[in-house]
């Protein structure tokens, strides 16, 4: 089969390493796989296509920030995509993340309806099904189970529409695009967003849950390691309990108050080590609470991170909105235990045996949780590492596979594709 993955990136972050992992996997499958991408670069080893480029995705962002519509630019490079797809000829198309002011999803749907190419669409956050926004459940809204309209964080939140609320708009020509589709399943990393499908108006296709998958072989458990940072070794105090919080971008929503408010919760020998803060994030915390928080700036060197998981005595997220975040499959395959709050699909790779579930927002239940840590004798590194073999990247991809083998043998019963592109 011919295979093109769509994705943001290529190989950084989260969703491009997860494309990348599947394009490496229909290869040795014997598959003929291309991922195209929008913004930075790709891997030497990846035969990938470049959809937009610096001033197309500055336009893009620009009309979006005055007319609210996020995911309907990019027009020019759209065409030259489209193009190119006509030249591939794909067997399968698999969509993840389409948002990212780099591609007009209406032309590609267009596109995709009158080819009859069948679809898979990984949904890593929610923007799909809503008007506006990639993640509702911070702001306590549920417009999108009828139809979006007078958006309370249009102007706070990614995408980000300054000067215009085009939720109700948007929401319509979504629908209009990606409903309809004769040959297509969604894919969830977590039930919590299967079931928020289910009740949207893309409840018309099957729903598959596959988990976020991890690498193994970098993430386990080890003994006297240590960590250093880009800017040289890092330092905790000795004989410390390492309290590890890890984000791409630490913002109020990922939980950095409550870290902040544990850190004066906690005394010795607890300490609390933040991977992921921004230059200035990093020096307002040193300033202020650098005797109880090592700040560190982000990381891409994951045997690094994984050195971190390793040392920590438990690994706290205490997100407000998330699907199915790695990071905690990525401590526990470290052997470390994670205590998290209730926040979507973030609980639902935590048993009895491996972490605690604090209810969301609650900081006392958070620090008592820290603090029961060392009375739970059924939590173990052994038990931690045993819940995340579960999440295993090269089991748990392998099954897209099956899908894209039922889509592709539906397909041929489908009329013959038209020629032509938008």
């Amino acid at each position: 089969m011919k295979i093109v993955q769509i994705n943001t990136v290529c190989g950084t972050g989260s969703t491009g390493k997860i494309t990348v992992d599947l394009y490496h996997l229909a290869e040795q499958a014997g598959h003929d796989a291309r991922i195209a991408y929008g913004r930075g670069s790709s891997p030497a080893d990846v035969h990938s296509f470049k959809i937009g480029n610096t001033l197309d995705f500055g336009f893009h962002v620009l009309r979006n920030f005055c007319f609210g519509n996020s995911g309907f630019g990019s027009a020019a490079m759209t065409r030259r995509f489209l193009a190119w797809l006509d030249t591939v000829k794909p067997d399968i198309l698999h969509f993840h993340n389409l948002h990212g002011f780099y591609i007009h999803v209406g032309m590609l749907f267009k596109y995709v309806k009158s080819h009859h190419i069948p679809i898979v669409w990984t949904f890593h956050d929610c923007w799909p099904l809503t008007g506006q926004c990639a993640h509702f459940d911070y702001a306590n809204c549920c417009k999108w189970r009828t139809a979006c309209h007078h958006c309370p964080i249009y102007r706070s939140d990614y995408p980000y529409s300054l000067f215009r609320d085009n939720s109700r708009q948007n929401y319509i020509l979504k629908k209009a695009s990606f409903t309809g589709v004769k040959n297509m399943v969604i894919v969830t990393p977590s039930n919590w967003l299967a079931e928020i499908v289910s009740n949207s108006f893309l409840k018309e296709y099957p729903v598959k849950v596959i988990p976020n998958g991890i690498n193994l072989e970098i993430f386990h458990p080890a003994n006297g390691l240590t960590a250093d940072s880009s800017s040289g070794t890092v330092n905790t105090p000795s004989a410390s309990k390492i309290i590890l919080g890890v984000a791409n971008v630490w913002t109020k929503r990922k939980g950095l108050d409550f870290f902040l408010q544990l850190s004066g919760m906690l005394n010795s020998p607890y300490h609390i080590v933040l991977i992921g803060l921004s230059k200035k994030q990093q020096s307002d915390i040193r300033s202020k609470y650098g005797s109880r928080i090592t700040a560190i700036t982000r990381t891409a060197d994951q045997s690094e991170l994984a050195s971190w998981y390793q040392r920590a005595c438990v690994y706290v997220n205490p997100t407000l909105e998330d699907n199915f975040p790695t990071t905690n499959l990525e401590s526990l395959a470290c052997g470390t235990p994670v205590i998290t709050f209730d926040t979507g699909g973030s609980p639902e790779c935590i048993t009895d045996k491996c972490g605690i579930v604090v209810e969301k927002g609650n900081i006392s239940k958070l620090k008592d949780a820290v603090l029961s840590l060392d009375k739970m004798t059924a939590i173990t590194a052994l038990t931690c590492r045993e819940q995340a073999m579960q999440y295993n990247k090269n089991e748990r991809f392998k099954e897209y596979f099956s899908i894209y083998e039922s889509l592709y043998t539906h397909s041929s019963s489908l009329p013959a594709p038209e020629s032509s592109y938008p």
